[in-house]
């Protein structure tokens, strides 16, 4: 599975994407916590509940579930002025 990062995300933890292993798919939630668990930026990035969520570029929420085929995108929420 391929996980996306935009925008401050990707500045915040120097890399634009990872791959993981279909054992690691499941819910969102479970993404995060595997996120949160590597520590350092991804733990500061991942443990904040203002984040979004794209899967296959569909708008998803924070339960749903994941394949391991599917591509996972996250991002900070858009702010404009």
């Amino acid at each position: 599975m391929k996980v996306l990062f935009f925008a401050q995300f990707r500045e915040q933890l120097g890399c634009e994407q990872i791959a993981l292993s279909a054992s690691e798919a499941g819910s969102i939630e479970e993404i995060k916590a595997n996120l949160i668990s590597r520590g350092g930026q991804f733990e500061k990035v991942f443990s904040s509940a203002n984040l979004l969520v794209a899967v296959n570029q569909q708008m998803v929420s924070s339960n749903s579930t994941i394949q391991g085929g599917d591509e996972v995108a996250f991002f900070p929420p858009v702010t404009g002025g």
